[in-house]
Protein backbone atom coordinates (compact mmCIF):
# COMPACT_ATOMS: atom_id res chain seq x y z
CA UNK A 1 0.00 0.00 0.00
CA UNK A 2 1.37 3.53 -0.81
CA UNK A 3 3.03 4.84 2.33
CA UNK A 4 1.31 8.37 1.65
CA UNK A 5 -1.98 6.64 2.61
CA UNK A 6 -2.08 7.89 6.12
CA UNK A 7 -5.14 7.80 8.23
CA UNK A 8 -5.77 8.07 11.61
CA UNK A 9 -5.56 6.14 14.59
CA UNK A 10 -7.67 2.53 14.25
CA UNK A 11 -7.93 3.00 10.69
CA UNK A 12 -5.52 0.10 10.33
CA UNK A 13 -2.59 1.24 8.32
CA UNK A 14 -4.40 3.22 5.48
CA UNK A 15 -6.32 0.21 4.79
CA UNK A 16 -9.72 1.59 5.68
CA UNK A 17 -11.63 4.91 5.59
CA UNK A 18 -11.26 7.63 8.40
CA UNK A 19 -13.75 6.03 10.38
CA UNK A 20 -11.62 2.58 10.61
CA UNK A 21 -15.01 0.89 9.11
CA UNK A 22 -15.25 1.00 5.05
CA UNK A 23 -12.13 -0.80 3.10
CA UNK A 24 -10.32 1.25 0.76
CA UNK A 25 -11.37 -0.99 -2.54
CA UNK A 26 -9.34 1.07 -5.01
CA UNK A 27 -7.22 4.38 -5.13
CA UNK A 28 -6.99 6.88 -8.10
CA UNK A 29 -4.06 9.03 -7.25
CA UNK A 30 -3.78 12.40 -9.41
CA UNK A 31 -0.95 15.49 -9.75
CA UNK A 32 -2.79 19.35 -9.14
CA UNK A 33 -0.50 21.88 -9.65
CA UNK A 34 -1.97 25.78 -9.49
CA UNK A 35 -0.34 29.06 -9.14
CA UNK A 36 -0.46 31.78 -7.05
CA UNK A 37 -0.71 35.64 -8.14
CA UNK A 38 0.19 38.35 -6.13
CA UNK A 39 -2.89 41.07 -7.18
CA UNK A 40 -5.76 40.79 -5.59
CA UNK A 41 -8.39 41.00 -8.12
CA UNK A 42 -6.90 39.73 -11.25
CA UNK A 43 -9.20 37.75 -13.41
CA UNK A 44 -9.73 33.79 -12.11
CA UNK A 45 -8.34 34.82 -8.76
CA UNK A 46 -9.77 32.32 -6.28
CA UNK A 47 -10.61 32.47 -2.58
CA UNK A 48 -9.40 29.65 0.15
CA UNK A 49 -11.34 29.40 2.94
CA UNK A 50 -10.25 27.32 6.02
CA UNK A 51 -12.29 26.90 9.17
CA UNK A 52 -10.08 28.02 12.05
CA UNK A 53 -10.87 26.27 15.38
CA UNK A 54 -7.93 28.70 16.91
CA UNK A 55 -4.67 26.44 16.50
CA UNK A 56 -3.43 28.64 14.01
CA UNK A 57 -2.04 31.91 14.18
CA UNK A 58 -4.81 34.47 11.99
CA UNK A 59 -3.46 38.05 11.99
CA UNK A 60 -5.84 40.40 12.03
CA UNK A 61 -6.05 43.99 10.73
CA UNK A 62 -4.62 46.04 13.56
CA UNK A 63 -4.22 49.85 13.14
CA UNK A 64 -5.28 51.86 10.36
CA UNK A 65 -2.49 50.54 7.67
CA UNK A 66 -4.92 47.08 7.91
CA UNK A 67 -6.72 48.58 4.90
CA UNK A 68 -3.59 49.72 2.75
CA UNK A 69 -2.50 45.69 3.06
CA UNK A 70 -4.96 44.50 0.38
CA UNK A 71 -3.04 44.38 -2.51
CA UNK A 72 -0.18 42.16 -0.89
CA UNK A 73 0.67 38.71 -2.46
CA UNK A 74 -1.01 36.05 0.27
CA UNK A 75 -3.78 38.18 2.54
CA UNK A 76 -5.40 36.49 5.83
CA UNK A 77 -8.14 38.14 7.04
CA UNK A 78 -10.14 37.03 10.09
CA UNK A 79 -13.89 36.79 9.83
CA UNK A 80 -15.94 34.30 12.38
CA UNK A 81 -12.48 32.20 12.99
CA UNK A 82 -12.47 31.81 9.21
CA UNK A 83 -9.04 31.68 7.68
CA UNK A 84 -9.25 33.46 4.06
CA UNK A 85 -6.24 32.76 1.70
CA UNK A 86 -6.15 34.22 -1.68
CA UNK A 87 -4.92 31.93 -4.21
CA UNK A 88 -4.01 32.82 -7.38
CA UNK A 89 -5.62 31.89 -11.05
CA UNK A 90 -4.85 28.26 -11.80
CA UNK A 91 -3.27 26.62 -15.08
CA UNK A 92 -6.71 26.61 -17.58
CA UNK A 93 -5.16 22.90 -18.60
CA UNK A 94 -5.33 22.14 -14.68
CA UNK A 95 -8.71 23.46 -14.30
CA UNK A 96 -9.94 21.34 -17.12
CA UNK A 97 -8.24 18.23 -15.49
CA UNK A 98 -10.16 19.21 -12.07
CA UNK A 99 -13.25 19.44 -13.73
CA UNK A 100 -12.94 16.57 -15.56
CA UNK A 101 -12.05 14.46 -11.98
CA UNK A 102 -15.28 16.29 -10.45
CA UNK A 103 -17.55 15.17 -13.03
CA UNK A 104 -15.53 11.60 -12.54
CA UNK A 105 -16.14 11.79 -9.10
CA UNK A 106 -19.26 12.71 -9.33
CA UNK A 107 -20.69 9.71 -11.91
CA UNK A 108 -18.28 6.73 -9.35
CA UNK A 109 -20.89 8.66 -6.49
CA UNK A 110 -24.03 8.33 -8.48
CA UNK A 111 -23.19 4.64 -8.95
CA UNK A 112 -23.18 3.87 -5.38
CA UNK A 113 -19.78 4.36 -4.69
CA UNK A 114 -18.34 5.85 -1.18
CA UNK A 115 -15.60 8.12 -1.44
CA UNK A 116 -12.93 10.09 0.78
CA UNK A 117 -10.58 12.66 -0.49
CA UNK A 118 -7.15 13.15 0.94
CA UNK A 119 -5.73 16.70 1.73
CA UNK A 120 -3.88 17.68 -1.06
CA UNK A 121 -0.28 17.56 -0.08
CA UNK A 122 3.26 18.67 -1.68
CA UNK A 123 5.38 16.58 -3.65
CA UNK A 124 7.65 15.96 -0.56
CA UNK A 125 5.27 15.53 1.92
CA UNK A 126 2.91 13.10 -0.21
CA UNK A 127 5.99 10.46 0.29
CA UNK A 128 6.26 10.96 4.10
CA UNK A 129 3.89 9.68 6.35
CA UNK A 130 2.99 12.42 9.39
CA UNK A 131 3.13 15.49 7.87
CA UNK A 132 1.23 18.39 8.12
CA UNK A 133 -0.95 18.96 4.84
CA UNK A 134 -0.61 20.96 2.52
CA UNK A 135 -3.28 23.60 3.27
CA UNK A 136 -2.27 23.78 7.32
CA UNK A 137 0.87 24.62 6.20
CA UNK A 138 -0.30 27.70 4.05
CA UNK A 139 -2.59 28.57 6.92
CA UNK A 140 0.30 29.02 9.11
CA UNK A 141 3.03 30.27 7.50
CA UNK A 142 0.09 33.36 5.26
CA UNK A 143 0.34 35.15 8.96
CA UNK A 144 3.90 36.07 8.14
CA UNK A 145 4.03 36.38 4.45
CA UNK A 146 4.71 39.66 2.90
CA UNK A 147 5.14 40.45 -0.26
CA UNK A 148 7.53 44.00 -0.07
CA UNK A 149 6.15 45.57 -3.83
CA UNK A 150 2.57 44.49 -4.38
CA UNK A 151 2.63 45.84 -7.62
CA UNK A 152 5.13 43.68 -9.35
CA UNK A 153 3.03 39.93 -9.63
CA UNK A 154 5.28 36.96 -8.30
CA UNK A 155 4.24 33.41 -9.36
CA UNK A 156 5.41 30.18 -8.46
CA UNK A 157 3.65 26.73 -9.04
CA UNK A 158 2.25 24.75 -6.23
CA UNK A 159 1.90 21.19 -6.75
CA UNK A 160 1.53 17.87 -5.06
CA UNK A 161 -0.23 14.40 -5.12
CA UNK A 162 -3.44 13.77 -4.37
CA UNK A 163 -5.31 10.44 -3.46
CA UNK A 164 -8.85 9.48 -3.83
CA UNK A 165 -10.46 6.50 -2.02
CA UNK A 166 -12.77 4.33 -2.96
CA UNK A 167 -15.51 2.08 -1.13
CA UNK A 168 -18.18 -0.14 -2.46
CA UNK A 169 -20.89 -1.13 0.02
CA UNK A 170 -22.81 -3.94 0.16
CA UNK A 171 -25.83 -2.69 -2.03
CA UNK A 172 -22.86 -1.97 -4.74
CA UNK A 173 -21.36 -5.04 -4.36
CA UNK A 174 -24.32 -6.85 -4.49
CA UNK A 175 -25.90 -4.95 -7.49
CA UNK A 176 -22.71 -5.38 -9.84
CA UNK A 177 -21.81 -9.17 -8.32
CA UNK A 178 -25.84 -10.14 -10.32
CA UNK A 179 -24.96 -7.94 -13.45
CA UNK A 180 -21.37 -9.64 -13.63
CA UNK A 181 -23.08 -13.11 -12.76
CA UNK A 182 -20.32 -14.11 -10.42
CA UNK A 183 -20.51 -16.83 -9.02
CA UNK A 184 -20.18 -17.53 -4.92
CA UNK A 185 -20.64 -20.13 -2.91
CA UNK A 186 -23.83 -21.32 -1.71
CA UNK A 187 -24.69 -23.56 1.37
CA UNK A 188 -24.90 -26.55 -0.30
CA UNK A 189 -21.91 -28.79 -0.08
CA UNK A 190 -20.73 -32.66 -0.62
CA UNK A 191 -17.97 -34.65 0.29
CA UNK A 192 -15.06 -36.24 -2.22
CA UNK A 193 -14.88 -39.55 -1.53
CA UNK A 194 -11.17 -40.88 -1.17
CA UNK A 195 -9.43 -42.85 -3.90
CA UNK A 196 -9.34 -46.81 -2.33
CA UNK A 197 -7.36 -49.53 -3.91
CA UNK A 198 -4.16 -49.66 -5.53
CA UNK A 199 -4.45 -46.07 -6.90
CA UNK A 200 -5.50 -44.75 -3.76
CA UNK A 201 -2.51 -46.05 -1.99
CA UNK A 202 -0.12 -44.38 -5.36
CA UNK A 203 -1.53 -40.73 -4.60
CA UNK A 204 -0.86 -41.38 -0.78
CA UNK A 205 2.40 -42.29 -1.32
CA UNK A 206 2.75 -39.54 -4.08
CA UNK A 207 1.81 -37.12 -1.53
CA UNK A 208 4.07 -38.19 1.15
CA UNK A 209 6.89 -37.95 -1.08
CA UNK A 210 5.79 -34.52 -2.32
CA UNK A 211 4.87 -33.13 0.85
CA UNK A 212 9.02 -31.44 1.67
CA UNK A 213 7.51 -29.45 -1.55
CA UNK A 214 4.46 -28.20 -0.42
CA UNK A 215 3.93 -24.69 0.09
CA UNK A 216 2.94 -24.42 3.97
CA UNK A 217 -0.28 -22.68 3.68
CA UNK A 218 -3.20 -23.73 6.28
CA UNK A 219 -5.73 -23.98 3.11
CA UNK A 220 -3.41 -26.32 1.33
CA UNK A 221 -2.58 -28.18 4.96
CA UNK A 222 -5.93 -29.06 5.77
CA UNK A 223 -6.97 -30.84 2.78
CA UNK A 224 -10.64 -30.18 3.55
CA UNK A 225 -12.96 -32.92 1.74
CA UNK A 226 -16.06 -30.89 2.15
CA UNK A 227 -16.64 -28.45 -1.48
CA UNK A 228 -19.66 -25.69 -1.54
CA UNK A 229 -21.30 -25.44 -4.50
CA UNK A 230 -21.23 -22.06 -6.27
CA UNK A 231 -23.76 -20.49 -8.47
CA UNK A 232 -24.31 -17.31 -9.82
CA UNK A 233 -24.88 -14.26 -7.21
CA UNK A 234 -28.80 -13.24 -7.24
CA UNK A 235 -29.89 -10.34 -4.79
CA UNK A 236 -33.21 -12.21 -5.04
CA UNK A 237 -31.97 -15.61 -3.32
CA UNK A 238 -29.42 -14.26 -0.84
CA UNK A 239 -30.86 -17.50 1.87
CA UNK A 240 -29.35 -19.82 -0.72
CA UNK A 241 -25.59 -18.12 -0.50
CA UNK A 242 -23.30 -19.24 2.68
CA UNK A 243 -22.68 -15.19 3.86
CA UNK A 244 -21.71 -15.18 7.26
CA UNK A 245 -20.74 -11.43 7.04
CA UNK A 246 -21.92 -9.09 4.78
CA UNK A 247 -18.47 -7.59 4.38
CA UNK A 248 -16.68 -10.44 4.45
CA UNK A 249 -18.64 -11.97 2.05
CA UNK A 250 -16.78 -11.05 -0.98
CA UNK A 251 -13.14 -11.54 -1.03
CA UNK A 252 -10.50 -8.85 -2.04
CA UNK A 253 -9.87 -9.87 -5.12
CA UNK A 254 -14.15 -9.81 -6.34
CA UNK A 255 -14.05 -6.44 -4.59
CA UNK A 256 -11.39 -4.92 -6.56
CA UNK A 257 -12.61 -6.63 -9.92
CA UNK A 258 -16.07 -5.19 -8.86
CA UNK A 259 -15.07 -1.54 -8.68
CA UNK A 260 -12.99 -1.75 -11.50
CA UNK A 261 -15.50 -2.82 -13.81
CA UNK A 262 -17.68 0.59 -12.32
CA UNK A 263 -14.47 2.72 -13.23
CA UNK A 264 -13.84 1.13 -16.39
CA UNK A 265 -17.95 1.97 -17.63
CA UNK A 266 -18.34 5.44 -16.05
CA UNK A 267 -18.25 8.23 -18.52
CA UNK A 268 -17.71 11.86 -18.84
CA UNK A 269 -19.84 13.52 -21.12
CA UNK A 270 -19.81 16.98 -19.87
CA UNK A 271 -16.87 17.78 -19.70
CA UNK A 272 -15.09 15.21 -21.93
CA UNK A 273 -16.33 12.42 -24.33
CA UNK A 274 -14.71 9.70 -22.69
CA UNK A 275 -15.31 6.55 -21.16
CA UNK A 276 -13.48 4.70 -18.15
CA UNK A 277 -10.25 5.28 -16.05
CA UNK A 278 -8.46 4.10 -18.65
CA UNK A 279 -9.18 7.02 -21.15
CA UNK A 280 -8.64 9.21 -18.12
CA UNK A 281 -5.08 8.05 -17.09
CA UNK A 282 -4.07 8.10 -20.35
CA UNK A 283 -5.00 11.83 -21.12
CA UNK A 284 -3.05 12.67 -17.66
CA UNK A 285 -6.32 13.17 -15.52
CA UNK A 286 -5.56 10.83 -13.18
CA UNK A 287 -1.98 9.64 -12.59
CA UNK A 288 -3.21 5.71 -11.30
CA UNK A 289 -5.53 3.36 -9.97
CA UNK A 290 -5.19 0.49 -8.24
CA UNK A 291 -6.40 -1.81 -5.23
CA UNK A 292 -4.22 -1.80 -2.03
CA UNK A 293 -2.72 -5.00 -0.55
CA UNK A 294 -3.65 -6.50 2.73
CA UNK A 295 -1.20 -4.82 5.12
CA UNK A 296 2.75 -4.92 5.05
CA UNK A 297 4.29 -8.03 3.38
CA UNK A 298 6.65 -9.09 6.19
CA UNK A 299 5.78 -11.50 9.03
CA UNK A 300 5.86 -10.14 12.70
CA UNK A 301 3.90 -12.62 14.53
CA UNK A 302 3.21 -16.58 14.92
CA UNK A 303 3.15 -18.41 11.10
CA UNK A 304 -0.87 -18.52 12.31
CA UNK A 305 -1.83 -15.47 12.34
CA UNK A 306 -0.05 -14.42 8.56
CA UNK A 307 -2.68 -12.99 6.05
CA UNK A 308 -2.28 -13.79 2.79
CA UNK A 309 0.18 -11.36 1.55
CA UNK A 310 2.90 -12.67 3.98
CA UNK A 311 1.93 -16.10 3.08
CA UNK A 312 2.06 -15.44 -0.47
CA UNK A 313 5.49 -13.82 0.31
CA UNK A 314 7.12 -16.57 2.58
CA UNK A 315 5.67 -19.80 0.79
CA UNK A 316 5.79 -18.89 -3.25
CA UNK A 317 7.49 -15.06 -4.27
CA UNK A 318 10.78 -15.41 -2.57
CA UNK A 319 14.47 -16.98 -3.87
CA UNK A 320 14.23 -19.60 -0.66
CA UNK A 321 10.58 -20.96 -2.24
CA UNK A 322 12.01 -22.00 -5.70
CA UNK A 323 11.85 -25.73 -4.83
CA UNK A 324 8.29 -25.23 -3.78
CA UNK A 325 4.53 -25.87 -5.74
CA UNK A 326 3.23 -22.56 -6.11
CA UNK A 327 -0.15 -22.33 -4.05
CA UNK A 328 -2.09 -21.51 -6.61
CA UNK A 329 -5.45 -21.64 -5.21
CA UNK A 330 -4.47 -18.33 -2.50
CA UNK A 331 -2.72 -17.07 -5.68
CA UNK A 332 -6.07 -17.07 -7.41
CA UNK A 333 -7.75 -16.21 -3.79
CA UNK A 334 -5.74 -12.90 -3.89
CA UNK A 335 -5.13 -12.00 -7.38
CA UNK A 336 -8.14 -13.10 -9.20
CA UNK A 337 -8.95 -16.00 -11.68
CA UNK A 338 -6.93 -14.54 -14.06
CA UNK A 339 -3.83 -14.28 -12.61
CA UNK A 340 -4.31 -17.74 -10.63
CA UNK A 341 -4.84 -18.98 -14.26
CA UNK A 342 -1.41 -16.96 -15.56
CA UNK A 343 0.81 -18.65 -13.30
CA UNK A 344 -0.83 -22.35 -13.43
CA UNK A 345 -0.02 -22.17 -17.20
CA UNK A 346 3.35 -20.92 -15.90
CA UNK A 347 4.14 -23.28 -13.46
CA UNK A 348 2.94 -26.60 -15.92
CA UNK A 349 5.24 -25.16 -18.38
CA UNK A 350 8.30 -24.66 -16.28
CA UNK A 351 7.63 -28.53 -14.87
CA UNK A 352 7.55 -29.35 -17.99
CA UNK A 353 11.17 -27.89 -19.31
CA UNK A 354 12.72 -30.40 -16.13
CA UNK A 355 12.68 -33.27 -18.76
CA UNK A 356 13.19 -31.28 -21.57
CA UNK A 357 16.02 -29.56 -20.19
CA UNK A 358 17.56 -32.81 -19.38
CA UNK A 359 17.51 -34.17 -22.72
CA UNK A 360 19.11 -31.18 -24.06
CA UNK A 361 22.19 -31.61 -21.36
CA UNK A 362 22.71 -35.21 -22.46
CA UNK A 363 23.01 -34.31 -26.13
CA UNK A 364 25.24 -31.47 -25.00
CA UNK A 365 27.53 -33.90 -23.06
CA UNK A 366 27.36 -36.32 -26.16
CA UNK A 367 28.03 -33.70 -28.52
CA UNK A 368 31.64 -32.88 -25.83
CA UNK A 369 32.00 -37.18 -25.63
CA UNK A 370 32.69 -37.32 -29.72
CA UNK A 371 34.09 -34.45 -30.75
CA UNK A 372 37.43 -35.80 -30.60
CA UNK A 373 36.12 -38.69 -32.88
CA UNK A 374 34.29 -36.71 -35.46
CA UNK A 375 35.32 -37.06 -38.86
CA UNK A 376 35.16 -33.37 -40.51
CA UNK A 377 36.23 -31.52 -37.47
CA UNK A 378 39.51 -33.93 -37.69
CA UNK A 379 40.13 -33.19 -41.20
CA UNK A 380 39.67 -29.28 -40.70
CA UNK A 381 41.76 -29.10 -37.86
CA UNK A 382 44.86 -30.92 -39.44
CA UNK A 383 47.16 -28.95 -40.47
CA UNK A 384 49.02 -31.64 -42.50
CA UNK A 385 46.51 -31.73 -45.26
CA UNK A 386 46.76 -27.97 -45.68
CA UNK A 387 43.45 -27.38 -47.83
CA UNK A 388 43.41 -24.16 -49.08
CA UNK A 389 40.21 -22.22 -49.37
CA UNK A 390 39.26 -19.70 -52.30
CA UNK A 391 39.06 -16.24 -50.81
CA UNK A 392 36.10 -14.55 -49.70
CA UNK A 393 35.77 -11.62 -51.56
CA UNK A 394 37.01 -9.92 -54.76
CA UNK A 395 40.19 -8.05 -54.75
CA UNK A 396 40.88 -7.24 -50.88
CA UNK A 397 41.05 -10.83 -49.62
CA UNK A 398 43.21 -13.65 -49.87
CA UNK A 399 43.37 -17.42 -49.94
CA UNK A 400 43.22 -19.15 -46.45
CA UNK A 401 43.19 -22.40 -44.52
CA UNK A 402 40.69 -24.44 -43.84
CA UNK A 403 42.28 -25.39 -40.28
CA UNK A 404 41.72 -21.82 -39.52
CA UNK A 405 38.12 -22.47 -38.74
CA UNK A 406 39.04 -25.73 -36.52
CA UNK A 407 37.42 -24.04 -33.43
CA UNK A 408 34.26 -22.85 -35.16
CA UNK A 409 33.63 -26.98 -36.30
CA UNK A 410 34.44 -28.21 -32.87
CA UNK A 411 32.03 -26.14 -31.59
CA UNK A 412 29.26 -26.61 -33.83
CA UNK A 413 29.80 -30.55 -33.10
CA UNK A 414 28.53 -30.05 -29.77
CA UNK A 415 25.23 -28.69 -30.65
CA UNK A 416 24.69 -30.27 -34.12
CA UNK A 417 25.55 -34.10 -33.70
CA UNK A 418 23.80 -37.03 -34.34
CA UNK A 419 22.47 -36.89 -31.27
CA UNK A 420 20.32 -33.57 -31.97
CA UNK A 421 18.07 -35.67 -34.34
CA UNK A 422 16.64 -37.38 -31.71
CA UNK A 423 15.93 -34.08 -29.37
CA UNK A 424 13.59 -32.41 -32.69
CA UNK A 425 11.85 -35.85 -32.71
CA UNK A 426 11.51 -35.63 -28.43
CA UNK A 427 10.41 -31.61 -28.57
CA UNK A 428 7.85 -32.19 -31.02
CA UNK A 429 6.77 -34.88 -28.85
CA UNK A 430 7.00 -32.77 -25.84
CA UNK A 431 5.00 -29.92 -27.39
CA UNK A 432 1.84 -32.17 -27.70
CA UNK A 433 2.93 -33.15 -24.15
CA UNK A 434 2.67 -29.91 -23.38
CA UNK A 435 -0.60 -28.83 -24.78
CA UNK A 436 -2.41 -31.73 -23.65
CA UNK A 437 -1.38 -31.72 -20.11
CA UNK A 438 -2.15 -27.90 -19.83
CA UNK A 439 -5.88 -28.82 -21.44
CA UNK A 440 -6.29 -31.09 -18.51
CA UNK A 441 -5.04 -28.66 -15.75
CA UNK A 442 -7.18 -26.03 -17.13
CA UNK A 443 -9.99 -28.03 -17.05
CA UNK A 444 -9.41 -29.40 -13.50
CA UNK A 445 -8.79 -25.66 -12.55
CA UNK A 446 -12.36 -24.26 -14.21
CA UNK A 447 -14.27 -26.76 -12.49
CA UNK A 448 -12.56 -26.12 -9.61
CA UNK A 449 -13.03 -22.61 -9.22
CA UNK A 450 -16.36 -22.88 -11.29
CA UNK A 451 -14.99 -20.84 -14.42
CA UNK A 452 -17.27 -22.54 -17.06
CA UNK A 453 -18.34 -20.02 -19.08
CA UNK A 454 -16.47 -17.15 -17.80
CA UNK A 455 -15.70 -16.28 -21.37
CA UNK A 456 -19.01 -15.75 -22.86
CA UNK A 457 -20.37 -13.67 -19.74
CA UNK A 458 -17.62 -11.18 -20.43
CA UNK A 459 -17.79 -10.64 -23.99
CA UNK A 460 -21.76 -10.34 -23.34
CA UNK A 461 -21.26 -7.62 -20.30
CA UNK A 462 -18.50 -5.62 -22.74
CA UNK A 463 -20.88 -5.48 -25.65
CA UNK A 464 -23.34 -4.14 -23.40
CA UNK A 465 -21.25 -1.71 -21.64
CA UNK A 466 -20.15 -0.33 -24.74
CA UNK A 467 -24.52 -0.21 -26.21
CA UNK A 468 -24.86 1.68 -23.21
CA UNK A 469 -22.03 4.08 -23.87
CA UNK A 470 -23.28 4.72 -27.26
CA UNK A 471 -26.42 5.44 -26.06
CA UNK A 472 -25.47 8.26 -23.40
CA UNK A 473 -23.09 9.75 -25.95
CA UNK A 474 -25.21 10.35 -28.81
CA UNK A 475 -28.56 11.23 -26.49
CA UNK A 476 -30.47 14.42 -28.02
CA UNK A 477 -29.19 17.63 -25.59
CA UNK A 478 -32.87 18.72 -24.14
CA UNK A 479 -34.37 22.32 -24.21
Amino acid sequence: APKSLDSPQGSRSGLYFGDGKRKVDYVLVYHYRRRRASLRGSPGHHRLSIISNGSFPVSGGGGGGGAKKDAQDVRVEQQQDVAVVDVGAADPAEEEKLQIREEFEANLADAGLEIERDKEVSGSDAVRPGRRAFLTAVVSAAATLRVPNPTQPRTHKVHGVGFVRLHAPWQVLSREAEFLKIKLPTKKSYELKEVKGFSGKMNAMWRKLNQPFQPKVPQMLSQSRTKFLSHSFSRDKLHLYNIKQKDTFFDNATRSRIVYEILRRTSCTRTCQSMGITTLIANGVYDSAFPLHDGDFKSTGKEEERNDRQLLHDEWARYGAFYKYQPIDLIRKYFGEKIGLYFAWLGVYTQLLIPASLVGIIVFFYGCATVDTNVPSLEMCDERQNFTMCPLCDGACDYWHLSTACSTARASHLFDNPATVFFAIFMSLWAAMFMEHWKRRQMSLTYSWDLSGLEDEEVSGAVHQSLNFFQVSHEPERT
